[in-house]
């Protein structure tokens, strides 16, 4: 049995990554202190120390009685029999109870009931989150809708989710929905999938987006009450072995608002049987095929956009855009001849120059990077062209018209172009490319990462002190070790102690379009360990852009938390402010930050008190993190006298922002996501 295998067993049965890994070492090096593992596994030793402590009370590892101690493993047939032996005693005991429970339950029921609960649940593992989605699936009622990808489903298929769809009594009344990215690539293994469907009696309907959006999250909706989204990345290579997370909300408003995203995706999508001929063809009508020939297809691509003569909307990545200045001289004669060019990608610290001298000629703004590179010219042309994962494009520009989608079919093309449109409206500029009127410091103004300015930008607000810094190498594992190692600070006096937040954090500048009639905002939110001054909490910052005595600035004006031990403490550190005013303890399941890798999420369920006149309801904010990771170190200092000195370790992110109130699904201006962040708050005497 190779090593992967027996690290799938013992995960099985409740065993983490790494200590399966520790038992395998142990039990191929026979009897070992501590610090040999240490040196020879390259593992933290404060890492290696809480591992071998958890085997020994898991019954994996044996110590000797010796000074040093040593370990030994315990033999994997004894460890395999001792957790069959275990797992069957917990399937006994509850079997032999069942009665009881079903009877202690049955009592239960029978009282009045109340308003279920709105809140949030993390759902970890693959068993536990497709255990959820059968359950979703056999309670459900009018419909069931997903958004997937086809290894989605055939992982579903796998955890029983289709033969529970297929047999739910009420199968021929129940509509069964899923959106999915049809490829050449997955064609057969969705083809063998549905195969499986019965002919008769079942409401089961599949499509594909028109613009062939990648589709995130990944979600499964039931009947406009419940929701399961995941939030580990998309993969068309994942396997079934692979463990994600899932969130699962049963908030109203927010379950409506990803019920509206699903309507009008589903409204602008291809019947998955209609796909699949087009597919096969390559030719689905005499006016839309794929040109599979990269010099055909950028020539045809050329003289299109050389004829054109009104309007060009054009969607592309990050790079794309970098190419479109290189032609500049095309830009410039498409303006003269009163064309209007619209260009949406990804704007990053890479293309600032670039986008800032597009602006001059053509109206640029920015989308996520999941969207397909896709081009109309006069409502009358449509090219779509695959986008690669993102630092993998290509560098040579013929490469990128391989297999391009064309189509001049005007029904489509305006279907197309009205989507588009309404990703058009949705999307920003990152920030001006000059400083608005009323700020006057250079300082302050708006620019792109990864140029300092940005950092100084997300610190334009009343208490920030000074500029942040880059640190250079080395400094990322600092962070991590200051983290790895810490005690938790105890806090008794506000004007002498200092106070220590471990843990993560993310921030965004969120502008909304007009009708929202909310104003420009700074979203800061936080996740801190129990080793944090005041144990483990979730909360997050609202500051608004509003006018001081020194200028414009994020104003902080409101405060949630889940942890009321440190309401008091918040306070005081933000007196003077709005938000030392406005702080509402919420219960831990109305406010739920999750980090996963480079993404984090965060959702509330409770109405967020802003200022008089305005309110923000339930919402989420999802980043995700890309580009190189970079440690910074900033200070701030509150109207209360106390300093804040961050140390963390982050990225530049995408973010997007999901206003349920207004069934609102667009990007944030952009995010900073600071998966390792160290917060030192100091007294107002210390140095």
């Amino acid at each position: 049995m190779g090593d992967e295998k027996v690290k799938k067993v013992l995960k099985g049965f409740g065993v983490t990554e790494k200590e399966a890994e520790v038992y395998i070492f142990v039990a191929k090096h026979g009897v070992l202190r501590s610090g040999e593992i240490v040196k020879n596994s390259k593992m933290h030793k404060a890492d290696v120390y809480r591992i071998l402590k958890s085997l020994q009370t898991k019954g994996l590892v044996e110590s000797t009685l010796e000074s040093p101690t040593r370990f030994i493993a315990v033999p994997f047939e004894t460890v395999l029999d001792s957790l069959i032996k275990a797992k069957r005693d917990e399937a006994a005991l509850i079997e032999s109870t069942k009665q009881d429970l079903l009877s202690d339950w049955k009592n239960i029921s029978q009282t009045s009931l109340e308003p279920p609960v709105e809140k949030f649940t993390v759902i970890e593992g693959n068993h536990k989150i497709y255990a959820k989605i059968l359950q979703m699936t056999k309670e459900s009622k009018q419909q069931l809708s997903a958004i997937t990808t086809v290894p989605g489903l055939a992982r579903a298929d796998q955890f029983g989710v289709l033969d529970a769809a297929f047999n739910h009594p009420l199968k021929d009344k129940i509509q069964f929905r899923f959106l999915t990215d049809l490829s050449s690539q997955n064609l057969n293994a969705l083809k063998t999938l549905l195969r499986r469907v019965p002919k008769i009696g079942f409401n089961f309907k599949g499509r594909n987006p028109d613009l062939g959006l990648q589709l995130s999250p990944r979600m499964v909706i039931r009947d406009d009450e419940e929701i399961i989204f995941f939030i580990t990345p998309k993969t068309e290579t994942a396997t079934v072995e692979q463990d994600e997370v899932c969130l699962w909300t049963n908030c109203k408003a927010l379950v409506q608002a990803f019920s509206s995203v699903f309507e009008d995706l589903w409204r602008n999508s291809t019947d998955i049987q209609k796909k699949t001929v087009e597919i096969e063809t390559g030719q689905p009508t005499p006016k839309t095929y794929i040109i599979a020939d990269a010099e055909t297809a950028k020539k045809k691509y050329d003289e299109t956009m050389r004829s054109a003569k009104e309007e060009i909307t054009i969607m592309t990545s990050s790079e794309g855009l970098i190419e479109l200045w290189k032609s500049m001289t095309l830009l410039k004669e498409w303006a003269e001849r009163g064309i209007s060019v619209k260009i949406m990608a990804p704007l990053v610290g890479e293309n600032l120059k670039a986008t800032q001298q597009l602006s001059k000629f053509c109206a640029v703004r920015h989308v996520s990077i999941s969207y397909l590179r896709t081009t109309i010219i006069d409502g009358q042309h449509l090219f779509q062209f695959k986008t690669p994962p993102a630092g993998q494009e290509k560098s040579d520009i013929l490469s990128h018209f391989e297999n391009t989608f064309y189509s001049n079919d005007l029904e489509y093309v305006e279907k197309t172009k009205i989507m588009l449109n309404d990703i058009w409206k949705k999307a920003h500029m990152l920030f001006p490319v000059t400083p608005e009127p009323a700020i006057s410091s250079p300082e302050s103004s708006f620019v792109s990462p990864p140029d300092e300015k940005r950092i100084r930008a997300y610190r334009n607000i009343i208490n920030y002190v000074g500029d942040a810094k880059f640190l250079g190498a080395g400094a990322e594992k600092d962070v991590l070790n200051k983290i790895l190692n810490a005690k938790k600070i105890p806090f008794k006096n506000l004007s002498k102690d200092i106070i220590r937040y471990h843990g993560s954090a993310a921030f965004a500048i969120i502008r909304l379009p007009d009708q929202f009639n909310l104003p420009d905002m700074m979203i800061q939110i936080f996740h801190n360990d129990k080793q944090s001054s005041f144990g483990a909490e979730d909360w997050l910052v609202v500051n608004l852009w509003l006018e001081t005595p020194k200028g414009h600035a994020f104003v902080p004006v409101a405060v949630v938390q889940d942890n009321p031990r440190s309401a008091a403490v918040r306070k005081a550190v933000l007196a003077g402010t709005p938000a030392g005013q406005n702080i509402q303890v919420v219960k831990k399941d109305e406010l739920q930050v999750r980090i996963q890798g480079n993404t984090l999420f965060a959702g509330w369920t409770v109405p967020i008190r802003l200022l008089s006149s305005y309110t923000l309801p339930p919402c989420c904010v999802l980043f995700e993190g890309y580009g190189d990771l970079r440690t910074t170190i900033s200070k701030t200092k509150f109207p209360s006298g106390r300093q804040q000195i961050c140390e963390q370790n982050g990225f530049e992110a995408f973010v997007t922002f999901f206003h349920p109130a207004s069934k609102y699904a667009g990007p944030g201006t952009e995010g900073l996501l600071f998966r390792d962040s160290v917060f030192t708050s100091l007294p107002p005497s210390a140095e």
